[in-house]
C-alpha cells in the first residue's frame, strides 16, 4: 500500500489510534500463548508477558494479560538479545530463547521468546513472550538448590529457529533434561507461535496506516509516556523516606530495607541495608526487583500511563551487590517470587510516609504456590496404573486493606495471576484437592478489613505417593496493618496427622497422608471501631469473620449476633 507514512507531526490522533492497536496486537498475542499452552500454570494462571519492541529493543507495549514480574523484566531481556545474537545474524523466520535468569526475567523456570519482526525486507522491531513451565529439570521447582547450576537446564540466548528451521539439536537436549518433554516443548512452540501471530497482526496495521516501520511512532509513544511520567513525578514533594519489612526467609528471617526518595525528574529506590545473599535458592536476580519496584511504583504514581520503556525510565532502582535482591550468578533463584512479590509492600511502607493515605496495608505477598511430585507408593506394591507426575499449583492469600475499601481475599497481589481451578489441577496428575475456601478471620481488623485467606487440602489418589515442594512464606511474620488496623492471620502448612511442614523446600509425603495448609491474610487498615456497622453485620452474615470477632474485635452485641446468624442459617444473607 503506497502513500506519506503517518507521523506525530502529521496527525496526533493518527498516531494514538495506531497505539492503541499495538496494545491490541499484544494482547492478542498473549490470549493466543494462553490458548496454546501445554503448561497450567499459562493456561489457567495467566503466568506470562508478551509485548512488542522497536528495533533498538525499547518496549513499547505489552499485553495487559500477564504479570510485572515478567512484563518489566522482560522489558530489559530484547536489549539482551540483540547484543547476544548480533544484527547482522538476525534473519527472516529467526526465533530466539533463553531462560538465563540474569538477562531473562528472574530464574530458569521460565522461558523468553523472541522474534525479529520484518516488513519488506527490513527488521521494523521485535515481539517476545515469556510463559513459566512446570519443569526445567535439576532439582525441581524449589528452594532446595545450592546453586544455580542445580535448579535446572540453562538456555544461553541462541536461536531456537533459523530462517525457519528449528534447532532439531537443541531439541533433543530439551527432551533429555526434564520430566515434562512434551509439555516443555509444546510450551516453547506455543510461544514461538504467539509471536508469530504477533508479527501478522503488526504487518496488518503498517499495511492499514502506509507505515514503512515503527519509527515515527514508536517516538511518539516514547515521548508522550515520558513526559507524563516527569510530570507526575515534578509534582510530588521532594523528600525520602525508608521502608523496612522482615519476612520468614527460608532457615532464617530476611530483612528488606529500601530507601525510596522523590528527587523532581527522577524516583529512586536504594535497598542497601538488605539481608545478603541466601544459600538457599529464594535469592533474587536484580532484573527482577526492579520489575517489582516499578510496578509498585507505579501502580502509585502513575497508574493509568502506559506500560513501556519510557514510562519506566525515570524510576533508577539499586542495590548493592550480593545482597538478596542483586544476587550475582551462580546464586541459586528458583523460588525469587518470594522475596521480589514482597518488595512492592516495602516500598509502600515508604510512600506511606512520602504520601500519607495512599497506599495499603500488607498483604500475603508472595504467591501461596506448591509443586507435587508424584509417584507410584513404595512401601506396599503399587496398582497398575500409579504413574509419575509433575503437578504445579497457583493460589493466592488476600491482599492488604486499601484506603477506602476492604482488601481482596484470595487475589495474589503483586503479581496479579490468576488462582488455578481445582478442576484444572486434578487434570494434571493423579492429585486430590479435598479442601479449597476461604478462612474465616484471616483477613486483618480495621476500618477496613484485609482481604481473607484460604485454606487447601491436598493428597494423592490411591497408590500414589508425593514429594510437596512448598514455597509459603508469612508462617512466622504476618502481613501487617496500617494506621491501627490488625495483622492477617499467619500461613500454617503441616500433615493431616499433626506432623508439621516447613515452609519452603521439598518434603515427603507417604501413601495416604494429606497436606493441610491455611494461606495467609492481609493486614486491615484504620481502627476497627471505626468500622461501618453495616459491612461488620455482612462479614458475619457471609462467614468472613466469627462471632467471637463480631462480638470481641468490633463490639457487636450477642443479640445482634444470634439475629444475624438464624437470617444466615435461613438463607436470609445480605
Amino acid at each position: 500500500m503506497n502513500g506519506p507514512k503517518v507521523s506525530n507531526k502529521v496527525s496526533k490522533v493518527a498516531n494514538q489510534v495506531i497505539w492503541n492497536r499495538l496494545i491490541s496486537v499484544v494482547e492478542e498475542q498473549a490470549q493466543a500463548l494462553v490458548r496454546t499452552a501445554f503448561s497450567p500454570s499459562v493456561r489457567e494462571a495467566g503466568d506470562l508477558s508478551a509485548g512488542i519492541y522497536n528495533v533498538h529493543g525499547d518496549m513499547l507495549a505489552q499485553a495487559v494479560t500477564g504479570t510485572p514480574g515478567h512484563v518489566n523484566a522482560m522489558a530489559d531481556a530484547v536489549a539482551h538479545f540483540i547484543r547476544r545474537i548480533g544484527r547482522q545474524a538476525m534473519f527472516e523466520g529467526d526465533v530466539y530463547i533463553t531462560n538465563d535468569p540474569w538477562e531473562g526475567t528472574g530464574h530458569l523456570h521460565d522461558i523468553t521468546v523472541v522474534t525479529p519482526s520484518f516488513y519488506q525486507g527490513r527488521l521494523v522491531g521485535f515481539f517476545a513472550c515469556t510463559a513459566h513451565v512446570v519443569d526445567i529439570g535439576g532439582r525441581g521447582f524449589g528452594a532446595d538448590a545450592n546453586s544455580v547450576y542445580e535448579e535446572g537446564l540453562y538456555l544461553p540466548i541462541m536461536k531456537f529457529a533459523e530462517r525457519g528451521e528449528v534447532d532439531r539439536t537443541l531439541l533433543k537436549i530439551i527432551r533429555g533434561n526434564v520430566r515434562e518433554p512434551d509439555q516443555l516443548v509444546g510450551d516453547i512452540y506455543a510461544l514461538a507461535t504467539c509471536n508469530e501471530i504477533g508479527h501478522r497482526r503488526l504487518v496488518d496495521t503498517l499495511k492499514e496506516f502506509a507505515l514503512e516501520d515503527l519509527e515515527d511512532i514508536s517516538a511518539f509513544i516514547l515521548e508522550n509516556s515520558r513526559r507524563a511520567t516527569l510530570e507526575r513525578i515534578a509534582a510530588l514533594p521532594h523528600g525520602s523516606a525508608t521502608g523496612r519489612m522482615q519476612i520468614d526467609g527460608y532457615d532464617r528471617p530476611i530483612d528488606i530495607v529500601v530507601k525510596v526518595s522523590f528527587e523532581g525528574d527522577r524516583i529512586t529506590c536504594d535497598f542497601t541495608g538488605t539481608s545478603g545473599v541466601d544459600k538457599k535458592g529464594i535469592n533474587v536476580p536484580l532484573v527482577y526487583t526492579k520489575a517489582y519496584s516499578c510496578y509498585a511504583l507505579k501502580c502509585v504514581i502513575a497508574p493509568e500511563i502506559p506500560n513501556n520503556a519510557a514510562s519506566l525510565a525515570p524510576f533508577e532502582i539499586s542495590a548493592p551487590e550480593n545482597t538478596i535482591v542483586n544476587a550475582k550468578h551462580p546464586a541459586p533463584v528458583a523460588l525469587r517470587h518470594i522475596i521480589g512479590h514482597m518488595i512492592p509492600d516495602a516500598i509502600f511502607g515508604a510512600l506511606d510516609q512520602l504520601l500519607p493515605q495512599t497506599v495499603p496495608a500488607e498483604g500475603a505477598g508472595c504467591l501461596c504456590n506448591f509443586q507435587i511430585s508424584l509417584r507410584p507408593r513404595t512401601d506396599a506394591p503399587a496398582p497398575p496404573d500409579a504413574i509419575r507426575a509433575e503437578v504445579l499449583t497457583f493460589n493466592s492469600g488476600g491482599s492488604g486493606a486499601r484506603m477506602a475499601q476492604d482488601g481482596m481475599s484470595a487475589t495474589a497481589f503483586p503479581s496479579g495471576v490468576m488462582t488455578m481451578p481445582v478442576e484444572a489441577t486434578e487434570q494434571a496428575g493423579p492429585v486430590i484437592i479435598w479442601r479449597k475456601e476461604l478462612r474465616p478471620d484471616s483477613g486483618g481488623a480495621g476500618a477496613f478489613r484485609g482481604g481473607l485467606g484460604q485454606y487447601m487440602e491436598v493428597g494423592a489418589r490411591e497408590g500414589q505417593e508425593f514429594d510437596i515442594s512448598a514455597m509459603l512464606d508469612r508462617l512466622d511474620h504476618p502481613a501487617r496493618g496500617r494506621r491501627g488496623g490488625g495483622n492477617g492471620a499467619p500461613t500454617t502448612i503441616g500433615l493431616d496427622d499433626g506432623t508439621p511442614l516447613r515452609g519452603k523446600g521439598k518434603q515427603f509425603v507417604p501413601h495416604g497422608r494429606r497436606v493441610e495448609m491455611a494461606f495467609p491474610g492481609g493486614g486491615g487498615s484504620g481502627d476497627p471501631k471505626a468500622r461501618d456497622p453495616a459491612l461488620v453485620r455482612r462479614d458475619l452474615a457471609l462467614g468472613y469473620i466469627s462471632a467471637e470477632t463480631a462480638r470481641d474485635t468490633y463490639g457487636m452485641a450477642d443479640s445482634e449476633i444470634a439475629t444475624i446468624q438464624d437470617a444466615a442459617a435461613r438463607g436470609d444473607i445480605f
